[in-house]
């Protein structure tokens, strides 16, 4: 259902109204006059005749209408029976400011389970419980208690703590920035941001979209939504806190490195979504986003009167690795013909402390006409001769007549460029203090160009045996093991293509040595138990050995020693294996988030990977192009290009591994960790082997 009725209601009922000014009822109701909102207002309050001069209602039911919009003040046992009226008589939105829900414990939760089984059996879309409310500038609509309506503007904001959109709205109010929608959602009993940021993605008022999140409900259906809108809307989101949510005791390397927050970042980078460090880095861009077309390139071109604050931007610009703008010829001639001769004409454009308005709109001007300039960065100090506000005027004249291009002002002081603030802003020139916050700006908007630009997602898929995984893993949850023994997670990774090494399980040391001398040496010898995850911890893995007599010793050591370093694991044998040699070891991995499904790792592999966390993740299924990003996103990959005169090792053949394992952990979500390490891989040309694998399984 639509979220229109509580963004563009023609009428609204306020359910615990007062005209007491220390109630949150008084606080809405006069909110919602002083916003000038256009349609009906019903105040309801069983103990009065009329408040704010407006006739006062008993219940929903006797206002002999039904409102478009209904807002909920009332106690928190009160609003189930508040909730039954609103379904009777048709109410299609409702909005619950009371507190007092799931927030407060067992019987909080029980007063909310009532309320939503009402609204869905009268087809109801309820904000909150525990809430702030709703704000609509372009609608006259403070259906809160955050304060004074805010200027109409091109940012929809949306917050899980409401007290946080309070100061947010104070903040914005102090400084004019403005909004299409806030929307306060509290405990997300029905409406919750994936609604919201559909309803903002859709919405012509909106241009960005923010916001503060303390959870997502549903991750994977999120992400997909928002990556959808991240191609026309960016979406800016201060995310905090982590999940422990269908957390368990990790088994694998993947799931031991893999905590919430590293799905969350994953599944934000997958989607588009910039995540922003704090409220003011957050507004910072949203205004930038809001106010200025999205740049087409990265070259940046620097006008300022301070060599100081033009040589911080430029070390800025380096260190973000963003375009210095080269400037052509033509444009610094043409600088030249009218800035003084001590004036700097290449970038940074250095028009001197003494520069008047009219030195700037030269400047700014020229620079914008040139084809080398993407993002015109204008920089001030209020100096003697400084004309601040007819600078900006300046400014604003030159990018209404040449819009295309990107503009943004570090105008840097306070009392002497008051005046000229408002001037940029109410000419939709973004403005920055530092010019550090700028370059900030600049780098977030190109690397969102740079996302939007990405080639589209292809995943491919491999001719794989579907059919003999299905056996395994059916197998393993109808017996109720969660853990997948070695030789079964190989069978497993065979069907998807992968390659493992030749082995076979002894139960004594002369079988061992047989296995050893039909495969060759050197090999490997594990410890084969079930009930043993990790082997090397306990001296369960031997290495290179080169004859059966090596092999006999190795298994008669293992077999005395570690039933007594682990007495109640059940020992079956010790599995012989082919030494697998390489250029490098890696790991190939997965951990199933709760919220946003299979979260894939890449990184070193070998014993050390939790100790140097040279890893990264990325959300299944993965592109090729994913896949290379996942190596690339890691120190690794410099030593698998080949360092100092080594030889490097086929990338395009571990990416296609990630792709693989990619696809078996999406094809079945059984499966909730799984690690290849290492694998072992080797030049171009050359075929990697998963050496050893750990995986786990449990019913969907």
């Amino acid at each position: 259902m639509s979220l229109e009725k509580f963004f563009n209601p023609q009428s609204v009922a306020i359910v615990g109204a007062s005209s007491q000014k220390t109630k949150v009822g008084y606080e809405i109701l006069h909110n919602m006059i002083q916003a000038g909102f256009p349609g009906k207002l019903y105040p309801v309050n069983n103990k009065a005749d009329v408040i704010e001069g407006l006739k006062c209602f008993p219940d929903v039911p006797s206002i002999g209408d039904v409102p478009d919009l209904v807002v909920i003040v009332v106690p928190a046992p009160v609003v189930p029976g508040i909730m039954i009226q609103c379904g009777k008589v048709g109410v299609k939105a409702v909005i619950i400011i009371t507190a007092g829900f799931k927030e407060v414990g067992k019987d909080g939760l029980a007063l909310e389970q009532r309320v939503l089984q009402t609204a869905i059996q009268y087809g109801i879309r309820v904000i909150g419980p525990n809430c702030l409310g709703l704000i609509a500038p372009s609608r006259h609509i403070n259906a809160s208690f955050g304060g004074d309506l805010p200027a109409v503007g091109g940012i929809g904001y949306l917050s899980q703590s409401g007290a946080l959109l309070a100061a947010i709205l104070d903040m914005a109010n102090a400084s004019g920035i403005g909004f299409s929608k806030l929307v306060s959602i509290g405990n997300k009993i029905d409406v919750n941001e994936l609604d919201l940021v559909a309803a903002l993605g859709d919405d012509d008022e909106t241009r960005v979209i923010a916001g503060y999140l303390e959870s997502i409900t549903d991750g994977n259906s999120f992400v997909r939504r928002a990556e959808l809108i991240s191609n026309t809307k960016p979406i800016l989101l201060i995310k905090s806190g982590g999940t422990t949510v269908g957390a368990k005791a990790a088994t694998s390397h993947t799931g031991s490195m893999a905590g919430g927050e590293t799905a969350y970042e994953a599944g934000f980078e997958r989607a588009g979504i910039i995540r922003c460090n704090s409220i003011e880095q957050q507004f910072n861009y949203a205004e930038a986003f809001a106010m200025q077309p999205l740049p087409v390139g990265n070259n940046v071109v620097i006008i300022t009167n301070a060599g100081g604050p033009g040589i911080m931007a430029a070390d800025a610009i380096e260190r973000e690795g963003l375009g210095f703008a080269k400037l052509t010829q033509a444009t610094m001639d043409k600088l030249a013909s009218f800035l003084p001769a001590a004036a700097n004409i290449h970038n940074p454009i250095d028009v001197l402390g003494d520069a008047l308005a009219d030195r700037y709109e030269f400047a700014l001007d020229a620079a914008l006409d040139d084809p080398g300039v993407d993002i015109a960065l204008v920089v001030l100090t209020p100096q003697a001769m400084t004309e601040c506000s007819p600078t900006a005027e300046a400014i604003v004249r030159i990018v209404r007549k040449k819009p295309q291009k990107t503009v943004l002002a570090c105008f840097i002081g306070a009392q002497k460029i008051t005046e000229a603030l408002r001037i940029l802003r109410a000419g939709n020139i973004p403005q920055y203090f530092s010019p550090e916050d700028a370059v900030d700006v600049i780098k977030a908007m190109t690397d969102h160009v740079r996302w939007q630009n990405k080639p589209k997602r292809v995943v491919k898929l491999f001719p794989v045996n579907r059919h003999k995984v299905e056996i395994i893993i059916e197998r393993h949850i109808r017996q109720g093991m969660r853990e997948v023994g070695e030789s079964d997670a190989k069978e497993i990774l065979d069907a998807y293509g992968f390659v493992t090494p030749k082995g076979a399980l002894a139960t004594t040391p002369e079988q061992a040595a047989n296995i050893a001398d039909q495969i060759g040496y050197p090999v490997v010898l594990k410890i084969w138990s079930q009930d043993i995850i990790h082997k090397s911890d306990v001296g369960g893995v031997k290495l290179g050995l080169r004859n059966a007599q090596e092999v006999m010793d190795a298994f008669d050591l293992m077999m005395y020693r570690i039933p007594r370093k682990v007495p109640q694991a059940q020992i079956l044998g010790v599995f012989v294996q082919q030494m697998c040699k390489g250029v490098r070891e890696v790991i190939l991995g997965m951990n199933r988030d709760p919220r946003f499904g299979p979260l894939m790792m890449f990184g070193m592999g070998g014993t050390m990977v939790e100790v140097m966390k040279d890893v990264s993740f990325y959300l299944a299924p993965l592109t090729s192009d994913e896949a290379k990003q996942m190596l690339m996103g890691t120190r690794t990959y410099k030593m698998l290009q080949g360092v100092r005169g080594e030889e490097g090792v086929d990338i395009e053949a571990i990416a296609e591994g990630l792709q693989r394992l990619s696809q078996l952990v999406t094809e079945f979500p059984q499966i909730q960790e799984l690690d290849i390490n290492p694998y072992v891989v080797g030049p171009e040309g050359t075929v990697p082997i998963a050496v050893d694998a750990r995986m786990s399984v449990e019913k969907e």
